[in-house]
């Protein structure tokens, strides 16, 4: 489990996830099942500043959860904020006269505020009875002993202080004091400069170097470890206290060595660097909040813990508090069920929100795709396989108006079984920048988009066989099979291609033997066609009977290859050879992962509705081979549609890790992971595989399934919102459908 950093979440992190029964009635295989339990979901509530709000120092939470800043211009404290709606950073007037305290510094004693400013340490706290004068003008620094006494220091000068007055005071040479900690069990403070770590021994009054060395920023005394963790521009060290050594080499592979705060919750290491925050794991990995999604800025200032499940993570634009929640896989799923419900619904289309200002997700507009078909299939699949396992009257609801939306795609336009790209009102299209692809309806409010593609087609497929088998409301599952009959006839009748409005084939709605055998055996295209129109043409004769499908697919396999391409091992698969015609070259230039996707989801007719047990068992062996091929990205949706093959061997740890890890937050953050010295980097290769581990969904940016979960840089700015939809709804019903997955389980 990734966040293990809250004690009262561990044991809960260990027993959830991956529990393989052998059910009394299942066959002789042991079929893996994940129980769902609760686990730890994290989110951003981000509070935000103007211009003039700057030069940020302090943020800390007292026992009543309020939360205080310091910075330049005085205290200020956090109003309104919430998931996906950022909040302020406001002057805190609670106690006006604070406004007139030159305040330099904050810190929680017994969780409560206490302040340095230039005259005394003091709060309001213990009915305001706390004031200890300090005799330093210029002091900045501070830390409390035992009881009431502080250290103060003005980075050079240090004084002891506490209720009977000024105890001690002495000086420091060298570089300048940053920061002090205090040792409840040693009974001494440790000062922090650039140079040192130096230790003020109460009992003997007197000040040695523990360590020395140059660029020492930050530094954090471990709670019950004896150590000390000390952070530099170029990663950290530990120092044991009792052997007064450097434990082991200083750690250097972090996601961004050069550090400016560090601090212990809950027993982990938090980092907070001049490229975001991150958190060492009890794995000795990371997890890594950087960019908009989870802060503000960059730049990390201050980390604290404001609650149980909540951390302040100061930055120079303002605040990121990460809270770290508890959900079940279903909690989550009704969570993105309302997320896709109330912004990503276009005419009845799984739909982007796009053209939002700054992440506002009240800012968008639904925006219109070349792949409305492919999402809207994938999402519609998601809540036919929601409908058969919970029979809920709204799933079922939202299949009927998808499947409305999917059937206009065929009458909007004048071609007889051709499914349009999407269909949007006159006026709006005109206003687009690809008017190229759109074309006048009948009706003149409306315009359709030409030039669809195979991807459109094989989802389609997907969707309708779905539907078919397991939707049991007679009128939608007739319109389903309808629909398939339609979409096969036109492309059987087409000699193998989709034929658009001008009478000319697609681009890319290509079956025919003469174009899919026109390339070398090592263009995926060969392969990846084959697979396609077998798996579409099986599905469209287990629905509707007509003995011309199976014909037509045995032709293709048993006289043009079909079989022998889509068996081909994917080891096989890779750049066109030299002297290869230029569209061979173009579509082999690198593994394309949208073909990963059509792939997927070909295989759901491809393997369940096979002619034979033969097939079925041929099938059977170039699905798990493909799988084996995608297992380093752990892609959710490919290891849940393994589960339909091979339901004793697959990734399910895994494909429950991409479900858990997938963020929330679904806008389209720009995310930056290329820097970090925490990744093993690989040469350039076939198939993009840029790390030799991917990284979690949260630190990525959203990626639908066409997309290479291995990509470390890119996103949108804020300027998008994807739908869950097609991103995670469809792996987790199809997984609960599949009982791969099971309903929540009772804590």
């Amino acid at each position: 489990m990734k966040h293990s950093h809250f004690k009262s979440l561990i044991l809960l992190g260990l027993i959830l996830g991956i529990v393989r029964l052998q059910a009394q009635n299942l066959p002789a295989y042991s079929k893996k099942v994940h129980l769902d339990h609760s686990f730890v979901q994290e989110f951003s509530v981000k509070y935000l500043v103007g211009d003039e709000e700057k030069g940020f120092k302090k943020a800390f939470a007292d026992r009543n959860g309020t939360v205080q800043v310091l910075s330049e211009n005085g205290l200020l404290r956090t109003h309104a904020g919430a998931f996906l709606y950022p909040g302020k950073l406001i002057q805190d007037r609670t106690y006006l006269p604070m406004k007139d305290k030159a305040i330099k510094n904050i810190t929680l004693v017994d969780e409560q505020f206490v302040y340095l400013d230039d005259k005394a340490v003091f709060s309001n706290a213990w009915a305001g009875s706390l004031y200890l004068p300090h005799q330093l003008p210029e002091a900045r620094l501070f830390a409390q002993g035992d009881g009431f006494n502080f250290l103060v220091s003005d980075g050079k000068q240090l004084h002891l202080i506490g209720e009977e007055g000024l105890l001690w005071k002495g000086s420091v040479n060298g570089s300048a004091i940053l920061d002090i900690k205090y040792d409840n069990v040693r009974k001494v403070f440790y000062l922090l400069s650039s140079e040192s770590v130096r230790s003020f021994n109460l009992d003997k009054r007197s000040i040695e170097t523990l360590t020395s060395g140059n660029e020492f920023t930050c530094f954090e005394l471990r709670s019950g470890k004896e150590l000390l963790a000390i952070g530099t521009q170029d990663g950290f060290f530990e120092w044991d206290l009792t052997e007064g050594r450097v434990v082991g080499e200083k750690n250097k592979a972090l996601p961004w060595p050069e550090l400016t705060e560090i601090t212990e919750i809950n027993g982990m290491l938090w980092f907070g660097s001049q490229m975001g925050a991150f958190m060492l794991r009890e794995d000795g990995k990371f997890n890594y909040y950087f960019g908009k999604r989870w802060l503000p800025g960059e730049k990390v200032i201050h980390i604290s813990q404001k609650n149980e499940n909540e951390v302040l993570i100061m930055t120079d634009q303002g605040i990121g508090k990460l809270v770290f929640d508890t959900f079940t896989l279903e909690e989550k799923a009704a969570y993105y069920d309302q997320q896709v419900r109330q912004r990503h619904i276009r005419h009845g289309f799984n739909a982007s929100l796009v053209g939002m200002e700054e992440g506002n997700v009240n800012s968008g507009r639904l925006g219109d795709s070349d792949n409305d078909g492919l999402w809207t299939s994938m999402y519609l699949g998601g809540e036919a396989f929601r409908y058969a396992v919970t029979g809920s009257a709204a799933a079922l609801q939202n299949v009927r108006e998808s499947l409305d939306a999917m059937e206009r795609l065929y009458t909007i336009n004048p071609v007889a079984g051709f499914p349009s790209r999407s269909y949007e009102r006159s006026g709006y299209i005109e206003r687009l920048s690809d008017p190229e692809r759109w074309q006048h309806a009948t009706d003149p409010e409306w315009d359709w988009k030409a030039t669809t593609s195979s991807d459109e087609a094989i989802g389609h497929v997907f969707v309708f066989g779905v539907i078919a088998e397991l939707v049991e409301d007679e009128a939608i599952r007739a319109k389903a099979v309808r629909l398939l009959d339609e979409l096969m006839e036109h492309i059987v009748e087409n000699d193998w291609y989709l034929i658009d409005y001008d009478g000319q084939p697609t681009t890319w709605g290509r079956w025919n033997p003469e174009y899919v055998n026109g390339f070398p055996t090592m263009v995926g295209d060969r392969k990846l066609n084959s697979s396609n129109i077998v798996a579409m043409l099986q599905t469209a004769y287990h629905f509707t009977g007509k003995e011309l499908y199976k014909q037509k697919a045995f032709e293709l396999m048993e006289n043009h290859g079909y079989l022998e391409n889509l068996m081909r091992p994917m080891e096989g698969i890779g750049k066109a050879q030299e002297g290869s015609d230029e569209w061979a070259a173009m579509l082999s230039e690198s593994w394309n992962h949208s073909d990963d996707e059509m792939y997927f989801l070909g295989y759901w007719g491809l393997y369940r509705y096979a002619f034979n047990e033969e097939l079925k068992e041929k099938y059977k062996i170039a699905i798990m081979d493909h799988w084996e091929a995608e297992r380093p990205e752990k892609e959710g949706l490919w290891n849940i549609f393994s589960a339909m093959v091979s339901p004793e061997n697959f990734d399910l740890e895994e494909a429950i890790w991409y479900l858990q890890e997938y963020p929330l937050d679904l806008i389209n953050w720009t995310v930056k992971n290329s820097h970090r010295k925490d990744i093993e980097l690989m040469e350039e290769n076939f198939r993009r595989q840029s790390t030799r581990e991917v990284l979690p969904p949260d630190e990525l940016q959203i990626r639908r399934h066409n997309a290479n979960r291995f990509g470390l840089d890119g996103g949108r700015n804020g300027t998008q919102e994807n739908s869950a939809g097609d991103i995670w709804l469809l792996p987790y019903w199809m997984g609960r459908y599949l009982d791969v997955i099971s309903s929540p389980v009772n804590e």
